[in-house]
């Protein structure tokens, strides 16, 4: 199954949410554009989720909420999302935050939900959502996407004895940003939202 089918992809050095750098930077805005084109994909991610128990699905805004919300509609299950809080920046992986509207945390005392993403490599927006999840009293019972992106995501949520359910793995390369051979050779940082040439 091909996630990213005609998607755009471009080559260059690119800072990812996690804090991680890449050559390789992935153009996922237009994946739900067509949603009848990824509606099998989905329907397949929500037959492998249908084996564990929750009742709730929550996705962190932009494409994590999108498969979120066609997921809890497969399923019958409610739907959250979370939206990303302004942080000051830094190089500190990980350092991304996500929280839930205000009007969606009351009720989540004691729920289980799936947690998913269009796409997870490290698995950055992810996690905030988990940790978002945790403060209001839910539990995170199964983490779930369409596709995975090298081992550091899956192999996180692993450890803490989260099941992660994907579709589809590719490899792929990201360094911290002290091992990152792209900056050892001076390569500038590209802004992923600036098309080259402009």
């Amino acid at each position: 199954m091909d996630v990213l089918g005609s998607l755009p992809v471009r080559n260059g050095h690119f800072l990812l949410e996690s804090g991680y750098h890449t050559d390789v930077w992935l153009s996922l805005d237009l994946l739900f554009v067509n949603p009848s084109k990824i509606a099998p994909m989905v329907t397949s991610l929500a037959k492998q989720l249908g084996a564990h128990e929750f009742s709730a699905v929550c996705g962190s805004l932009m494409g994590g909420a999108f498969l979120a919300q066609a997921l809890a509609t497969i399923l019958g299950t409610a739907f959250y999302y979370t939206e990303p809080v302004t942080t000051s920046g830094g190089t500190a992986l990980f350092a991304a935050r996500y929280r839930l509207p205000a009007d969606l945390r009351g009720g989540l005392l004691g729920l289980k939900v799936a947690v998913v993403d269009d796409v997870i490599s490290a698995g950055s927006s992810v996690r905030a959502t988990v940790a978002a999840l945790d403060a209001t009293g839910a539990s995170t019972v199964v983490v779930g996407t369409l596709l995975t992106l090298g081992h550091i995501g899956a192999t996180h949520f692993g450890r803490l004895g989260v099941p992660f359910e994907s579709l589809a793995h590719k490899d792929f390369l990201i360094w911290k940003p002290a091992d990152c051979p792209l900056c050892r050779d001076d390569v500038a940082l590209e802004d992923p939202r600036v098309q080259a040439g402009e």
